[in-house]
Order: C-alpha cells, then sequence, then structure tokens
C-alpha cells in the first residue's frame, strides 16, 4: 500500500462529477430531494407493516419490511458521502473508509440479490403451492430467511474486499468516481495484479448477481407457467399484474449491475458508469417503494385503516 516513491497511501481522492459550480448545485438539491422521498417512502412502508395487524405477519410484508430497512441502509451508504462532496470542495477519503465504503457498498448489494431471491420464492409458493403455502412460509421460516439474507450478504465480500485493500498502490491516489467502486481502485494498483483479488472478486460477482438472478427467473418462470395453466381469467390477471411490478424491481437492480459487475466494463466511459451507478444507488431505493406498493390494494387499505385510525385520535384527543 505504498506509492511509487515510497509513501504509504492514506487517502484517495474522489473525483465526484466534474461539473461547474452550477451545475454541482443543482445536481446537491435533486440528490437532496430525492435521498429524502427514499427515505421517506421505505419508513413509511416500514411503519406501516409494523403497526397493520393485516400485514405484520404477512410472509411477503416481512420480507418487503425488511427490503425496506435494506433499501435505507444501501441509500444511506453512498448518498449522503455524495451530497458532501457535492456541497464542498473537500473530497478526500481516507483509506480505510474508502474500504469500509467498498464493503459495505457490495454487502448490501449482495444482500439485496439474496432478498429478491426471497421474495421471488415466496411469490413460487405462494402460487405453485398455495395449500402448503402457509406452513412452509411460517414466521420461523421467514425469519430464517431475513437473518439468512443478511448473513450472507455481508459475509460475501469479506474476503474479494480484504485481499484487495492488501494491494500496492503506485498512484496517483484519484478515484474516477463519487464512491469507492473496485474498478477504479484496481485501476490505481501496481501492475501486475496478482491473481487472486481478481479471480475472487470476479467469483463473487458471477455467484452472487448470476446465480440469483438465474433463481429469479426460474422461479417466475414457473409462476407463469402455473398461472397459464391453472387460473382463471380475472385472478390471472390480477396475479400477473402483481408479478409484473415484481418483475419490474429486479429489471432495474439487475441490469445495471450486471452491465457494471459482470460484464466486461474496460471500454465503458466513466460518466457513463457514474449514471448507471446513481441510478441503482439513488434512483431504485426511491422507485421500489412506489412499484412494490403503487397497485397493492392490500398496502393502500392498510394506508386507510391508518389514516382513519390517526383521524379518530385526533378527534377524540380533541374532545377531551
Amino acid at each position: 500500500m505504498e506509492l511509487a516513491n515510497g509513501t504509504a497511501v492514506q487517502e484517495f481522492i474522489l473525483v465526484g462529477f466534474d461539473v461547474g459550480r452550477q451545475q454541482r448545485l443543482l445536481l446537491l438539491g435533486f440528490f437532496t430531494l430525492l435521498y429524502l422521498l427514499a427515505m421517506a417512502e421505505n419508513i413509511t412502508i416500514i411503519a406501516l407493516v409494523h403497526l397493520d395487524t393485516h400485514l405484520y405477519r404477512h410472509p411477503m410484508y416481512i420480507l418487503l419490511r425488511n427490503f425496506s430497512w435494506l433499501e435505507i441502509c444501501y441509500v444511506s451508504t453512498t448518498v449522503p458521502r455524495l451530497l458532501f462532496d457535492l456541497a464542498s470542495s473537500h473530497k478526500i477519503i481516507s483509506f480505510s473508509s474508502c474500504f469500509l465504503q467498498f464493503y459495505i457498498f457490495f454487502s448490501l448489494g449482495s444482500t439485496e440479490c439474496f432478498f429478491l431471491s426471497s421474495m421471488a420464492l415466496d411469490r413460487y409458493l405462494a402460487i405453485c403451492h398455495s395449500l402448503r403455502y402457509p406452513q412452509v412460509m411460517s414466521p420461523n421460516f421467514c425469519f430464517a430467511l431475513v437473518t439468512g439474507c443478511w448473513v450472507l450478504g455481508f459475509v460475501t465480500y469479506i474476503v474479494p474486499v480484504t485481499l484487495i485493500s492488501k494491494l500496492s498502490f503506485c498512484g496517483p491516489n484519484i478515484i474516477d468516481h463519487f464512491l469507492c467502486d473496485p474498478g477504479p481502485i484496481l485501476a490505481l494498483a501496481c501492475p501486475p495484479l496478482p491473481n487472486a483479488p481478481l479471480i475472487s472478486l470476479i467469483f463473487m460477482d458471477v455467484v452472487v448477481i448470476v446465480g440469483n438472478m438465474l433463481f429469479v427467473i426460474l422461479s417466475y418462470g414457473a409462476v407463469i407457467v402455473t398461472l397459464m395453466k391453472n387460473s382463471h381469467q380475472g385472478s390471472r390477471l390480477k396475479s400477473f399484474s402483481t408479478i409484473s411490478f415484481h418483475l419490474m424491481v429486479v429489471t432495474l437492480f439487475y441490469g445495471p449491475a450486471a452491465g457494471l459487475y459482470v460484464m466486461p466494463n474496460g471500454k465503458i466511459d466513466s460518466n457513463v458508469i457514474k449514471v448507471v451507478t446513481v441510478f441503482y444507488t439513488s434512483g431504485t431505493p426511491f422507485l421500489n417503494p412506489m412499484i412494490y406498493c403503487l397497485r397493492n390494494d392490500q398496502v393502500k387499505n392498510a394506508l386507510v385503516r391508518l389514516w382513519r385510525r390517526k383521524t379518530i385520535f385526533l378527534k377524540r384527543k380533541v374532545t377531551v
């Protein structure tokens, strides 16, 4: 971990978005609004599922509540640092902070892959094995599934991140990104790069992203086949509507992730990489709550029940 002149690397410089002051202020306002909306939406879902007895013990909403917690952590790993860099000229990040962000960012992304697979499993069991669904998707099983997603997500990238942090860096220590991403970090490492860090990172990317993506595709494929064979037209259309929104969330996440971390991206312009990264780090945590709940009658009814309870409580308080 030393520069070519023998000085140890203690910090990196995040280039971020190379724009003028006026454009930087516009981006600051835009990302601040996006961040606040994403936080508000996901907190609302968590509160709604927690407070509504109809949703609290339902397997799908147990997963959705934890998924919202994940989205809050995910967006908070990168956006506050991005806002700080946009608001000031200080773009320096310490070596340890950089690799901590790298680890947490990839661990949360890996956890999201496992959660999307869990949600696909839930829909598969609910539609393809509806009679056994209440027994299989018990609260204990849901708890184990949620715990497994978090544990697997944070165990997966320990080895790759540790190996990359042990590399020697020859400088300059400038990361052409707004976060600590492996591509720009590896570009600063002294050649020749050892095989172990690269192989472990690529292996985990392929296993986590491609493996979970295939599981999701197979699960929803089985769901679609079952709906085509066994459902009446009315229930089929309603189920397809729900599944289509789930598939939209999956596409929004796996499309950019596969393009950046599985496919070769050496020829992709750095500005394109930044825009795509912004989309799945800031855009998807904002869009996912809307997509999952926009056409969900149970969530709408829960919102109505919560509003009525609040209205009655306020009336009683005013009366007293």
